[in-house]
C-alpha cells in the first residue's frame, strides 16, 4: 500500500523557520522524483520545489528561492522541505507528491501557518 505521510507543520511567526517532512513507503522511493505543493485557501496548487529521484537535481518556484531548500534521504525514504524567512503569504497546506510514468501518488498534507 502506498502512502505518504507529511509531518512538521505547525504555527510560526513571520521570519520563522520550518522544515516538512514527507515519509514513503509501498513503492520504490529511490526510482521516484519528488516534490511539494502548496494550496491556500481559495488559490489553486501550486508546485513549490521538486527533485530528482537521486537527489542530484532541485527546482523551485520563484516565490520560494532562497529560502526554501528541498532534499531527500534515500535511506530513510524521506523528503524534506526547510523553509526559512517565512511569510504570510507561505501560509497553506503543503502535500507531499511522488510521480513516475503513470504513477501519481499524493499526500494528506500538512498545514502551515505563518502569522503573528
Amino acid at each position: 500500500q502506498v502512502q505518504l505521510v507529511e509531518s512538521g507543520g505547525g504555527l510560526v511567526q513571520p521570519g520563522g523557520s520550518l522544515k516538512l517532512s514527507c515519509a514513503a513507503s509501498g513503492f520504490t522511493f529511490n526510482s521516484y522524483g519528488m516534490r511539494w505543493y502548496r494550496q491556500a485557501p481559495g488559490k489553486e496548487r501550486e508546485l513549490v520545489a521538486g527533485i530528482s529521484s537521486a537527489g542530484s537535481l532541485t527546482s523551485y518556484a520563484d516565490s520560494v528561492k532562497g529560502r526554501f531548500t528541498i532534499s531527500r534521504d534515500n535511506a530513510k525514504n524521506t523528503v524534506y522541505l526547510q523553509m526559512n524567512s517565512l511569510e504570510p503569504e507561505d501560509t497553506a497546506v503543503y502535500y507531499c507528491n511522488a510521480r513516475k510514468l503513470a504513477n501519481d501518488f499524493w499526500g494528506q498534507g500538512t498545514q502551515v501557518t505563518v502569522s503573528s
